[in-house]
């Protein structure tokens, strides 16, 4: 681990996952699944379509949570998250951050931007900030910004993904980082877990995984073309949002676009997601990573973590046997 708080977050988790906030996938209902089931659930803010909506949400997950410690003491509530989009073009960046002093999330994930006005706010309530990072140029200004993890996105990832390979990018991190690191790109299994804590992450951020669960808000026809789709199933484009990001080839095509005619979008602006014509990435395109293999069918959240238990238990002891 690289510090006390690591190891204290650790103590609370029945695995050192974290379920990946995913742009209209993760609910209420998946995220305190999760903790239940000994996992960091999270959702990223712009999931709850109002204000309203968001204060509903918020409730729902703080008192689900506080009831099932208080039914029982020595089960393992994992921590929850929100994600918040830090991009200039959130115009509703400022009420997110009002609802984020209100209900404290203990961990608030930052995405596309400077994440230092977010860290006031959470410091001041004793809350932790991770942000998420494509390369070491954005790791080193989220340092210097404060923040209290990074989560390395790596080639393979879904939605937003960054190009670095695994290996390279967390030794490079680890030259001049050593606080909480957690690693994501393509991972789905409890092996891939257990590897990434042998590279020296302290969490793993898991996102495909989790997309088919029955509590998430996937159609059942994303649903059901995840089952049935590979990782030579996808695409890695910046023609669609403005970022590169992987897209399932089959929702592409169902939209009516033409792969061989995409082109790249002058910008990047996130309030396109809520407004606007034509079809829409994770909306009507919908976003996979190149772990998506790993889903054979629609579980529960807990069915998914009691999997990746078994698989992780079998690979620390290969580890700690020798790899015999």
């Amino acid at each position: 681990m690289s510090d006390k708080i690591s190891t204290t977050i650790a103590s609370q988790l029945e695995l050192p996952v974290i379920s990946a906030p995913m742009f209209l996938v993760s609910s209420p209902e998946m995220v305190i699944a999760g903790c239940k089931a000994g996992i960091i659930g999270s959702f990223p803010l712009a999931n709850a379509r109002t204000t309203c909506d968001l204060d509903s949400w918020m409730t729902q997950i703080t008192e689900e949570l506080q009831e099932a410690k208080q039914e029982n003491p020595k089960r393992k509530i994992a921590p929850w998250a929100v994600n918040l989009v830090v991009h200039r073009t959130n115009k509703r960046y400022e009420e997110d951050l009002k609802f984020i002093e209100k209900y404290q999330p203990p961990i608030v994930i930052t995405s596309l931007g400077d994440p230092s006005p977010v860290v006031r706010i959470v410091h001041r309530y004793g809350g932790l900030v991770f942000s998420d990072v494509v390369n070491l140029s954005h790791a080193r200004k989220a340092v210097e910004k404060g923040t209290d993890g990074l989560i390395l996105v790596c080639n393979g990832a879904g939605g937003h993904a960054g190009t670095l390979n695994p290996f390279a990018f967390i030794s490079a991190v680890k030259e001049f980082w050593n606080g909480i690191t957690i690693l994501s790109g393509g991972i789905s299994s409890g092996q891939e877990i257990a590897a990434a804590k042998l590279l020296g992450a302290d969490f793993v951020y898991m996102g495909t995984r989790f997309i088919a669960v029955q509590e998430s808000l996937a159609s059942d026809s994303y649903r059901q073309m995840l089952i049935e789709s590979s990782l030579e199933d996808l695409i890695y484009t910046d023609a669609l949002s403005g970022i590169a990001a992987n897209y399932l080839i089959p929702s592409i095509e169902i939209a009516g676009l033409d792969l061989q005619k995409l082109i790249k979008k002058d910008s990047f602006d996130w309030s396109h997601y809520k407004g606007g014509n034509g079809p829409k990435p994770w909306k009507d395109i919908w976003s996979a990573g190149q772990g998506v293999g790993a889903i054979k069918e629609v579980e529960t959240v807990a069915e998914v973590v009691t999997k990746l238990k078994h698989e992780y238990q079998i690979a620390t002891n290969k580890i700690n046997c020798g790899f015999s």
